[in-house]
């Protein structure tokens, strides 16, 4: 009997979201192994590592690229960061898996896709909400028609609460924010392009930053090759927890996914109806993370494309790069 070849893995990036992977690399993904860690803040790696029992730590991120007992990376280092480690990675030898955004600009995009069509390795960016079932259902009914002609769409992300205002740094909402959602208006529009964007966007949550380059607030309107229209939406401080949601209307229905609460437990007590609420990304999208790792490796393994590949980063890219044209020129745009 033949046994699968396990897959080993290094990490980049071991803040909160890079911990959170690691963990799902140590503990939720058969068939691989968390072999490595990388990040130069001091000690970080090391406190990572101890707990997960991974015995190799190093401080740069080249060193674990050139670590020939790894086999495949996952990126979850700061942003800015993103593409030059795709590349890196890529001309390493090393499959790839990046968190979003895999760029911040469409040149270092298509550097990045370059890099790893020319070594040959898989690469797939972080978009969890292919992941999530409801989203992934609706995906699939759209394909089907059983909604019909697609009309309208409406994808939103509203984090929990702005803790730093002066840490973020300058397009976030767009770049590390929105871009979830319109992948997400891609996804449930497939085969369709974006092809005019406009934006209304502010610092309403901490408007004393918006002078700083602070937008903390934003409606984008998206229209489609297709004829769709579609609306995507973000705010940084929902009081009532971590909300992702998403809508689909089309000829012949009308599709919604996300949900808010923790539970299907509802409360009816002496002061009105309660539900619980998550406060998290990684307690919302738990299941869909640990999913995209997994299907991560399994495509490490196979040679199959990606459900959340480079080109699909780029497409995303550029919607959102068109958003911090239309802020700045106070007008719609074209792509």
């Amino acid at each position: 009997m033949s046994t699968l070849k396990t897959i080993r893995l290094g990490l980049i990036g071991a803040g909160r979201m890079g911990s959170f992977h690691g963990q799902t690399a140590a503990l939720h993904i058969p068939g691989a192994r968390l072999v490595a860690i990388a990040d130069p803040t001091p000690g970080q790696a090391a406190r990572l590592a101890e707990t997960l029992g991974v015995q190799r730590v190093y401080s740069d991120p080249q060193q674990l690229l050139d670590d020939p007992q790894v086999d495949a990376i996952l990126i979850a280092a700061p942003a800015r960061s993103h593409a030059e480690l795709v590349i890196s990675a890529a001309e390493a030898g090393k499959s790839i898996f990046c968190e979003k955004p895999m760029a911040i600009t469409l040149e270092e995009a298509d550097r990045a896709i370059a890099a790893a069509a020319r070594a040959n390795v898989t690469l797939q960016v972080g978009f969890n909400r292919r992941f999530v079932r409801g989203f992934r259902d609706a995906h699939l009914d759209v394909l089907a028609g059983r909604i019909g002609t697609v009309q309208l769409l409406r994808s939103l992300t509203r984090d929990p609460g702005l803790s730093n205002p002066a840490g973020v740094p300058q397009w976030t909402i767009f770049l590390e924010t929105l871009i979830h959602d319109f992948d997400t208006l891609r996804y449930l529009n497939p085969g369709a392009e974006a092809v005019e964007v406009f934006v209304m966007a502010d610092a309403l949550v901490a408007p004393a930053y918006k002078s700083k380059g602070l937008l903390d607030t934003a409606v984008v309107t998206i229209r489609f090759d297709n004829g769709a229209i579609a609306t995507a939406e973000a705010n940084f401080q929902a009081v009532y927890g971590y909300d992702v949601r998403g809508e689909v209307f089309g000829s012949g229905g009308m599709l919604t996914m996300g949900s808010i609460a923790r539970s299907d437990k509802v409360g009816y007590l002496g002061d009105g109806i309660q539900i619980e609420t998550r406060r998290l990304d990684t307690e919302l999208l738990r299941d869909a993370y640990i999913a995209e790792l997994n299907h991560f490796v399994d495509c490490v393994r196979t040679g199959s494309k990606p459900l959340a590949s480079g080109e699909d980063a780029r497409a995303a890219l550029a919607i959102a790069r068109a958003c911090i044209e239309s802020v700045q020129q106070a007008g719609p745009v074209r792509l």
